[in-house]
């Protein structure tokens, strides 16, 4: 019951005509989403059944990126499937073991028949996967604008690592969010962005061929350790104290330029008396940047993230010069109200960053979270260089072969891969009942077009295209949507299928739920018997 009510929740968000949800948390916090994996996150999920179904959403948004409301209803109808089988006298190994089988078949018919390979795939295809991701969320309606933002991104960021296989990370695009103006006022930059500016005014805005310092300490003035003490009766004493913690920090600062840094990076604080060296050499000094923005600007520009000075084997200061990193340009830029220092030209990767424009808050939070599936499906298939159609297509296709494929069957097994079969026509009927349409007679259209498609001989492509039929939503008809478009990497389906499945599985195999009481509680009750007894 726990496992269905968590599925009904994110059900009406599922789909092009999908609705979204306004999430309030306990200080007032607003949250405007249709993204599955942020809806159960945000939610206080008690039931352990249905912390499963939450795990599930967020694996299915780390391994793919995309496909995390599916993943949860089709999880929720196996559930629901095996739970009328066993109250039927099936035994639970029984639908496991067919579940299983049911698994293994259905990826073997997507790798075989439904996958549209392309060993080298055309930009439009790329566009259009893009396009497919963002058609259910804010974006939809400026989805040209955005894919075409996103593919671009994803192309700079190429890399190919040590083994030679060639990569596309996800988090070498970096989004920041900017408010004001249009959604349409977006736009991608060369270059990794950071939300800070200069320590001071008297610095360069601009500096080109530069060598990065990354630090993660603090450049204040000096100060002695807390329970340290120093007495003195001397009061020249005290000044030379004062002077000589003025002269580490000094000394510090001295180091570092003369390394040959010209840009500086310092997680922590860096106070008025240090940025007056880094001013009288010309140096940029940003303070207090983000943790992850200092290591992320380190491996691109090729520095090390320098934690102290100290010499291990002398424990004097140094700073060497291989610490630091290259960067072509470093320049500051005011964009809307607030001031961004982008570093372009890095030398070990390339960065790309998406400025996202928008009216408020709730919009811009929403158009990151699209702007990060989008991104991770165009990173799936320019990986792995396969595609399927979408709009129900795959799941309508695999119930016709699992059906004929259950009746092959003689052992129990069989009545699993008949109802895992009718479980994923749960797609294309929520798509169609999210769109107001007639979901009976769309998914009847649909299996005649597949059964002839998967009947038809090999001479009879034009039968054999209509393995592509899949949902219009728009016109409540059924289309060819590789043909018009619709395109979801191979990846995100064949996932969805091993994560609902698995989840299902990991459920089913509980037959009883034990809840241990807390030991105090137990005292506590152990007490009041010998008490009673007494």
């Amino acid at each position: 019951m726990a496992v269905t009510g968590l599925a009904n929740i994110v059900k009406s968000s599922l789909g092009p005509q999908g609705l979204d949800k306004m999430l309030v948390d306990d200080i007032g916090d607003v949250t405007i989403t249709n993204d599955g994996a942020t809806i159960l996150k945000q939610l206080e999920v008690q039931h352990p059944a249905a912390k499963v179904l939450v795990e599930l959403s967020q694996i299915q948004d780390r391994e793919v990126g995309d496909g995390t409301t599916s993943v949860v209803i089709l999880a929720a109808e196996l559930l629901r499937r095996a739970n009328d089988l066993v109250k039927n006298k099936v035994h639970a190994t029984s639908i496991m073991a067919g579940y299983r089988m049911a698994l293994k078949e259905s990826v073997n018919f997507i790798q075989k028949s439904l996958i549209v390979r392309q060993s080298q795939l055309t930009e439009e295809s790329i566009l259009q996967a893009a396009k497919t991701s963002m058609s259910s969320k804010l974006l939809s309606a400026e989805s040209d604008f955005f894919a075409d933002m996103v593919v671009r991104a994803m192309h700079q960021v190429k890399m190919t690592n040590a083994s030679g296989t060639t990569k596309y990370p996800v988090k070498n695009v970096h989004i920041l969010k900017t408010h004001g103006l249009s959604s349409k006022e977006s736009m991608l930059v060369e270059g990794y962005a950071i939300e800070a500016s200069r320590g001071s005014q008297g610095m360069p805005k601009l500096l080109e061929n530069c060598k990065v310092a990354c630090v993660d300490f603090n450049l204040n003035k000096f100060r002695l350790q807390m329970g340290v003490q120093v007495l003195t009766r001397d009061a020249e004493e005290l000044d030379k104290i004062r002077q000589k913690e003025m002269d580490i920090c000094k000394t510090r600062c001295q180091k570092i330029i003369e390394a040959g840094a010209n840009v500086v990076l310092c997680s922590r604080g860096i106070d008025d008396f240090a940025l007056k060296y880094f001013v009288e050499a010309g140096v940029i000094a940003v303070r207090r940047v983000k943790k992850f923005d200092l290591r992320r600007i380190a491996k691109s520009t090729g520095a090390k993230v320098v934690i102290s000075l100290a010499d291990i084997e002398d424990g004097s200061e140094t700073f060497e010069a291989e610490n630091l990193g290259t960067c072509a340009k470093v320049e500051e830029r005011k964009i809307g109200d607030w001031e961004y220092m982008f570093f372009e030209g890095m030398a070990e990767q390339s960065a790309q960053t998406i400025i996202v424009r928008g009216a408020n808050e709730f919009f811009l939070d929403e158009i990151e979270r699209s702007l990060h599936d989008s991104l991770c499906v165009v990173k799936r298939v320019l990986e792995s260089n396969s595609l399927v159609a979408g709009g129900g297509a795959v799941e309508v296709a695999l119930s016709i072969y699992l059906d004929d494929f259950a009746r092959t069957l003689s052992t129990r097994e069989q009545l699993a891969i008949a109802e895992f079969s009718e479980a994923l026509l749960v797609i294309p009927k929520t798509l169609s009942m999210n769109a107001a349409k007639d979901a009976t007679d769309l998914i009847a259209k649909l299996r005649v077009f597949h059964k002839a498609a998967q009947k038809a001989g090999e001479e009879d492509q034009k039968k054999r295209d209509l393995i592509y039929s899949g949902l219009d939503l728009m016109n409540g008809k059924v289309r060819d949507n590789l043909k018009a478009g619709v395109l979801e990497p191979t990846m995100s389906k064949v996932k969805s299928l091993k994560f609902a499945t698995e989840a299902a599985i990991t459920i089913l195999r509980i037959d009883d739920m034990i809840k241990l009481i807390d030991p105090e509680k137990a005292a506590q009750m152990a007490q009041a018997q010998a008490a009673g007894q007494m």
